[in-house]
């Protein structure tokens, strides 16, 4: 089972001015393949609120940690900077295959500047705020997400026969 932390970046959520709608693909896309979803948050793009939300849940042992929004170019998208103050060690092939797999559908998907890392055996990994671009990306992913959560975890002990 993995457990997974949900963090939505978005000043107009945490403020209540705009429905969430990508934390909630996240939720369902997760519930859906049979994994627990054990923290739920919406935060301001704020760049030490962002980190100090990631390593509370780091702090609680959560497998997977999905942030959703802040990965663009506008002024506050801050969500990679706040993930990188976080991380011990990058994980770039998460983003790299994401970004990869996206531009097959948007070539405003080489906008992006999502990361992925590790902080003890959490992986975070950063996604857009589209709805629909999550759940694209987290089908790229998903059998990634779930050897890398293993291997994190000391689940796998020879990763050739794996």
């Amino acid at each position: 089972m993995i457990s997974i932390a949900i963090v939505v970046v978005s000043d107009r959520s945490y403020r209540k001015e705009r429905e969430d709608l990508s934390g909630k693909a996240i939720e369902e896309w997760a519930r859906s393949r049979g994994y627990s979803v054990v923290e739920f948050c919406i935060v301001p793009d704020e760049r030490e609120v962002i980190a100090q939300t990631l390593r509370d849940l780091c702090a609680k042992n959560i497998n997977c940690i999905l942030t959703t929004g802040g990965t663009g170019f506008a002024p506050r998208d801050v969500t990679p900077e706040a993930t990188a103050d976080v991380i011990e060690r990058y994980a770039p092939g998460f983003a790299e295959a994401m970004r990869h797999a996206s531009l097959a559908i948007t070539k405003h998907a080489m906008l992006s500047r999502a990361i992925a890392g590790i902080r003890g055996s959490s992986i975070i990994i950063n996604l857009p705020g589209s709805p629909k671009a999550v759940v694209e990306n987290l089908e790229v992913i998903q059998d990634a997400l779930l050897h890398a959560v293993k291997l994190l975890q000391g689940q796998v002990k020879d990763c050739a026969h794996e």
